[in-house]
């Protein structure tokens, strides 16, 4: 005789024992994927009324699957619904307390469809929107980032490479090259968006359904492109949860590498910029410090992201087709990874307009470390030299700057005179830091108009996605 304990899952008509206590809780998602609800209930109410359209439930089932489920909403936004590992999942979890609510058309509405499907549907709908919320928090950031690269085009401070002075640049150039990476950002969210917007309801658990059903209905009204073409793929597929997060780890190398520069620029070594104290924090037994927690935590949090999206590529990598329960682990990865990037987003477009550059400080440091010896090298270039001569002249320039502790700037003409005959007194307005950047005038550069007119760009393309 069966075990009257073996009814008391939905799926229970053929096991003889009940399943072990420690098997229900180790197999259970319901904890994690309870946040998909809202999706799970949505997704049904478009399965019932392609149900009610291809005549497999009758008006007055529909609209009694329609009351239930609102009021099933209503529970889970109360916090009152009662949610039970023994029934495992979001999913199985709904369609009991439906049925318990509406009785027979409750059990009427997994029609045409299976949990594999069910969840593939409600995991890119999630997504869809969680994309939808870090796409505007992105564009925040964005925004400030521009206004205050314009409001700073004239601002000069020392450029890069090797973390050595290597050419004055504008501090508003320097933001747009932050801009240009986040740019690159929303471009990757918006292209993975448009490849996980198709529907894999109806394809059920692998083969499709014998039922009449019309999955572009369903696909039309949960606002999906299409629905998918192979519902083997429809299931198994988890391609558009690995590329949001392979994309949501460049995003945050982005944000990693700018906390990099934040946490230098604000240290006493450095004094470019101050950040705003309420997103600092203090020491417990020194008390002048002001530690950039925020940029620090941004920092670490990158290797938490880049972690789920390994996760992810090894969950999937050894799975034959079509469903396994192994799918079952993408879900806390990829909510993590929706979680912490909205965190990341949101400090950031919080703290950036907040921030106060150091100009003073910013500009003393470009006139150390011979940020202009390319530009004394250009000016031999157009006296006539070759390249590599001038290099060597210059090269020549500096080191009798490193010798006496000066710059090229506080040379004398006969000083540098004595290293080319080539050099007449206009050489000085090459070598101020105003005329070194001033001088890149063009499509890219440095130049505060340049800026100015990049800033204007990035601004446009921030209004158009409105």
């Amino acid at each position: 005789m069966k075990d009257e304990h073996s009814t008391s899952k939905l799926w229970g008509g053929r096991f003889n024992e009940p399943t072990d206590e420690f098997v229900k809780r180790f197999t259970a998602s319901v904890d994690f994927d309870q946040r998909m609800a809202a999706e799970d209930i949505r997704g049904s109410l478009a399965h019932a009324r392609m149900l009610e359209k291809a005549g497999i439930l009758s008006a007055e089932e529909l609209d009694s699957i329609h009351h239930g489920l609102e009021e099933i909403a209503q529970e889970i936004a109360a916090g009152t619904f009662p949610w039970s590992v023994d029934l495992e999942d979001v999913h199985m979890n709904i369609e009991a307390r439906l049925t318990d609510k509406i009785g027979l058309a409750g059990k009427k509405l997994h029609t045409g469809r299976s949990r594999n499907d069910q969840v593939a549907t409600d995991i890119r709908l999630y997504l869809r929107g969680s994309i939808d919320r870090i796409g505007a928090e992105l564009t925040r950031l964005q925004s400030g980032l521009v206004q205050m690269a314009a409001d700073n085009s004239a601002v000069i401070m020392p450029g890069f490479t090797h973390l050595q002075t290597a050419q004055p640049v504008s501090f508003g150039h320097h933001l747009l090259a932050w801009n240009e990476m986040l740019e690159r950002d929303y471009d990757r969210l918006s292209d993975c968006r448009v490849r996980l917007n198709q529907c894999p309801l109806g394809a059920a658990a692998l083969a499709g359904t014998s039922y009449p059903i019309d999955r572009s209905l369903t696909a039309e009204l949960l606002e999906f492109d299409k629905p998918t073409e192979n519902s083997l793929d429809s299931v198994a597929d988890r391609d558009f949860a690995i590329e949001f997060c392979a994309l949501a780890a460049i995003l945050l190398t982005h944000m990693s590498r700018f906390s990099e520069e934040l946490v230098l620029w604000s240290s006493a070594q450095f004094e470019f910029i101050t950040l705003p104290d309420r997103f600092c924090t203090g020491s417990s037994i020194m008390p002048q410090k002001k530690n950039p927690d925020v940029p620090e935590l941004v920092r670490g949090k990158t290797g938490r992201v880049n972690g789920h999206l390994i996760s992810l590529l090894t969950l999937m990598k050894s799975q034959p087709l079509a469903y396994n329960k192994d799918n079952q682990e993408d879900k806390e990865p990829l909510f993590d990874t929706i979680d912490t990037v909205l965190d990341c987003l949101r400090a950031y477009a919080d703290m950036v307009p907040a921030i106060e550059p150091r100009p003073e400080q910013m500009r003393s440091a470009a006139t150390r470390g011979f940020s202009t010896a390319t530009d004394l090298a250009d000016y031999l270039v157009g006296r006539g030299l070759a390249f590599r001569d001038a290099h060597e002249v210059v090269g020549q320039a500096v080191a009798h700057g490193v010798a006496t502790n000066r710059d090229l700037s506080e040379m004398s003409l006969e000083e540098l005179q004595g290293f080319s005959d080539a050099i007449t007194e206009d050489v000085f307005s090459v070598l101020t830091l105003e005329g070194s950047v001033a001088a890149r005038d063009h499509y890219g550069g440095t130049a505060p108009a340049q800026v100015l007119a990049a800033a204007a760009r990035a601004q446009t393309k921030l209004d158009q996605r409105a």
